[in-house]
């Protein structure tokens, strides 16, 4: 992939260990859960670098001095499922962080991303928003929270994942060249049904040790009332 100022690739030892245990099959969801929070915290630190903070007094045990402190608003926007499994460590970075979640799913047949929940205030936005999904897949579904994020009024949009595919990851950053993301590691293969090889797996089933459902389309899943299409461009 062409080198790309707005692309962190990871490429820390440790984080390469963990995905190894996310990618293998053995992984039970307790130890899946575990080690997708173990990498978003490391994944998070990467990704916060560029943050703003302004200067601060403050009185050390032996002396007064100057510090900082963050000044970005900053807000996490995990993609339900998957991307639930992403939060808590992140609060734990930016425990000041507001959450808002945005439900999203593939259609089967189209693979065309379907939003189902927004809870996304209309008052007020963010210098920062943090999109949390463990991958990027056909990045179908990331673009469609893009565009809301940008309607929405979000600063800069931060995309933290641990896996991406190189086809959707060139589609997200040519859709969106000023997105930034962070990711461990890039498969080069695509599915025709939108699956990343050797990839992960459906993170959400594995997370949350969820049964496939043998069902046509998860629109059977959602309540035609909520069902809303949301284009990728």
């Amino acid at each position: 992939m062409t080198t790309n100022a707005n692309l962190n690739l990871s490429e820390h030892p440790v984080l390469a260990h963990k995905l190894s245990i996310l990618r293998s099959d053995q992984t039970t969801p307790a130890d899946f859960r575990r080690v997708l929070r173990e990498m978003t915290f490391n994944l998070g630190y990467e990704a916060t670098t560029t943050l703003q903070t302004r200067p601060i007094q403050l009185t050390t045990p032996m002396t007064q001095t100057e510090g900082e402190k963050l000044s970005s608003s900053v807000a996490l926007i995990p993609i339900m499922r998957a991307g639930l499994g992403m939060v808590d460590p992140m609060l734990e970075l930016l425990p000041m962080s507001d959450v808002y979640h945005i439900g999203m799913y593939r259609s089967k047949g189209s693979l065309l991303p379907v939003q189902y929940y927004n809870k996304l205030p209309r008052d007020k936005s963010a210098d920062v928003a943090y999109v949390l999904d463990p991958m990027i897949a056909t990045a179908g579904t990331i673009c469609a929270v893009v565009n809301i994020l940008k309607k929405w009024g979000a600063k800069k949009i931060h995309v933290v994942s641990v896996l991406a595919s190189k086809k959707g990851l060139e589609t997200l950053m040519s859709t969106h060249p000023d997105v930034t993301v962070t990711v461990t590691a890039i498969d080069d293969v695509l599915t025709e049904d939108g699956m990343i090889s050797p990839g992960l797996g459906d993170a959400g089933n594995r997370l949350y040790k969820t049964p496939t459902i043998d069902q046509d389309d998860d629109e059977k899943l959602v309540s035609p009332s909520k069902r809303k299409r949301t284009l990728s461009t």
